[in-house]
Formats: C-alpha cells, structure tokens, sequence
C-alpha cells in the first residue's frame, strides 16, 4: 500500500457537490492498494501514520503524534498512486489492485485507523471526487508498505 500523507489545517473531500468527508487538524491520506497488497500491509501503514511525530510540541520541534494532538484523519482513494509512467506518455496502471481488492483492503485500513480511536473521515470509493485541503508546514510524506521507497 501506499500514502501520501499530508498535515492539515483543514480537507474535504465532495462527491457531485456533496460533503462526503471533512477534517480540521490533521491528516490528508491519500491511499493507493497495489495488486499484492494484503491486511499486514494494512496494518503496518495504520499503525505508521498512528505513529507519525509530525506535530510541533512547545519548543516547535516535530515531535509529537496524531493522537496527541488530537488530530483526525480524511482518507481518499487513489490507485493514480501505482501509476507507472516511465514509458510512453499514457500511465499504465498494473500495479494496481482491482477495484474488489481495492476497495476492501482500503475500508480494512479506515477500521484500523478507527479501531485506533482517532476521528476518520472518508471520499467515496471509485467515485470522481474533489479534494481541498490546507497543507500546514507544508509537511508532507511519502509512505510505501513494501518499502520501495
């Protein structure tokens, strides 16, 4: 699995001008599933992000986590994350899991960020969605359960 993971002031995310998921504080997830991806993958990304010191403490270092901070989480998918485009100028999507797959491995991994007591807010799967945010540092990271990166 992978995330592009950003803090924020604020993100929403509409669906044919519908609200379908709102945050203040906290983080922007950007959740991709490959095709090998399976729940350990899962659970190793809920447990990074849960773990994340990215918030500034009292001498303004990145030093503390999520639930710390009492910060939530707005979770969007996006298979464009598996987009292999070193050849041609149209990307292929192969690395990526089909959409069954996808879909289940991605309301696992919101269970798992629940399960964990923070506040999740979510887009909708396989629909063409909106996404604002408000990047805050801008701080913003790149994670991979296989870690290809």
């Amino acid at each position: 699995m992978r995330a592009v993971i950003q803090r924020v002031s604020r993100a929403s995310v509409k669906v044919a001008g519908e609200t379908t998921g709102e945050i203040r504080h906290g983080f922007m997830v950007l959740l991709g599933v490959g095709r090998d991806d399976a729940e350990p993958d899962a659970d190793w990304l809920a447990e990074k992000i849960y773990g994340l010191r990215v918030f500034e403490d009292g001498d303004g270092k990145l030093n503390l986590s999520l639930s710390e901070v009492k910060g939530a989480v707005l979770v969007v998918s996006q298979f464009t994350l598996y987009a292999d485009c070193r050849k041609g100028r149209r990307p292929g999507f192969d690395l990526a899991a089909p959409p069954e797959l996808a879909e289940k491995l991605y309301d696992y991994f919101v269970e798992k960020l629940k399960e964990k007591g923070l506040p999740v807010a979510t887009g909708k799967f396989q629909a063409m969605m909106d996404v604002e945010l408000v990047n805050q540092g801008p701080v913003t990271l790149l994670l991979d359960s296989r870690k290809t990166f």
